[in-house]
């Protein structure tokens, strides 16, 4: 049984819950939190580029079949109701509300169109009878509306705007030395550098706030491979989901032991626990007054940051199932490869996809 569905329009920034600019772990997060509205939910994804695909945000809303009764949706504009199971949207209703606009197949607005055909996106078919007063609107696309009065690509990434407000814009990695880590608004954000070995427990809670999960480590199965036994020292993680995030902290000390940065790639055993990191591994510049040293981005390939950080032979990999503890996840690739680097160990696929970077 579905639910009906009530939802506002706003131009350029939304349709009901779902806001242009949100992320797709905090979209997916919403939907999971909405299953009667929401039943059900397909993911469509490349799996040999969904790492490297520029639209890691909202940035597209399109609503077809406005009159499907599963379920019945009543589409608002402020104080007007456009569409309901009782009220057939048409061109003349659409001007009747958003006044005019310029010629052609579709009625567009910023950040808003109206097709009058059932699919395609922008593909600018020809529709037969357009000045008909009578068409029916078959689809509602919402968009960013750009500043400047640019058409928005559809490949382009959305514009900063108000919804992103608190996320991580991205991580620069520095290997044996941290993270620097820059926030939506990004011009009028502080950095944050966290250090390993220098930044504490309650340096993390001062600038980031409470982690989400505090999880103290119970797998010590990677004992084995150390090249000595140490002293048995007991740590914890502090779990920043919402930043795709991670720090192992010492339980003596409380102090950063490692740093660990998910990209959130579909289809990867990890999926949707974490919100995409933007992280970049920054190398050294090539002089003192090189002020854009090289850097490599979650969107490379594994190749290509391996001779990044190991310009000779390329170390060897380990292999780990992340699904063998559990006996109902069925995943295509459930098998990804530690390779170990100085001070920095990525996680990645078998399409070459890093899908974590560990720094310690």
């Amino acid at each position: 049984m579905y639910s009906a569905l009530d939802v506002d329009l706003r131009p350029g920034h939304g349709f009901g819950v779902f806001e242009i600019g949100t992320s797709l772990w905090t979209l997916l997060d919403t939907l999971r939190r909405h299953q009667h509205a929401y039943p059900q939910i397909d993911i469509k994804y490349d799996p040999d580029t969904s790492a490297t695909t520029p639209v890691v945000r909202l940035h597209t809303i399109c609503v077809r079949k406005l009159r499907d009764p599963n379920p019945p949706v009543t589409v608002q504009y402020k104080d007007h109701i456009l569409s309901s199971p009782q009220e057939i949207l048409r061109r003349s209703g659409v001007s009747k509300v958003f006044g005019p606009t310029y010629p052609g197949d579709e009625l567009r607005y910023p950040g808003l169109w109206f097709s009058f055909e059932e699919d395609g996106l922008g593909e600018g078919l020809k529709v037969p009878h357009a000045g008909d007063r009578m068409q029916e609107v078959r689809r509602i696309v919402i968009s960013q509306i750009d500043p400047e009065g640019k058409a928005h690509d559809a490949l382009d990434e959305v514009n900063e705007c108000a919804t992103m407000a608190g996320d991580l814009a991205r991580a620069v990695v520095k290997v044996h030395d941290g993270a620097t880590l820059y926030f939506h608004p990004i011009a009028t954000s502080k950095p944050i550098h966290i250090r390993i070995g220098e930044t504490t427990a309650q340096d993390l809670t001062l600038d980031l706030g409470p982690p989400l999960r505090v999880h103290y480590k119970d797998d010590e199965r990677m004992k084995i491979h150390a090249a000595a036994v140490r002293p048995e020292f007991y740590t914890y993680f502090y779990n920043y989901f919402q930043y795709g995030m991670d720090f192992l902290m010492s339980e003596m000390t409380h102090v950063v032991r490692k740093i660990i940065l998910h990209t959130n790639v579909p289809g990867s055993p990890l999926f949707q626990r974490y919100k995409r990191c933007y992280w970049e591994i920054e190398g050294r510049p090539e002089d003192d007054e090189d002020d854009t040293p090289p850097r490599k981005r979650f969107s490379d390939r594994l190749e290509t940051i391996s001779h990044f950080l190991s310009p000779g032979e390329s170390p060897p990999s380990m292999t780990l199932d992340r699904t063998a503890d559990e006996e109902n996840m069925n995943l295509p690739n459930s098998t990804t490869h530690l390779h170990g680097y100085d001070g920095i160990i990525l996680e990645a696929t078998d399409a070459s996809q890093v899908l974590s970077v560990t720094l310690f």
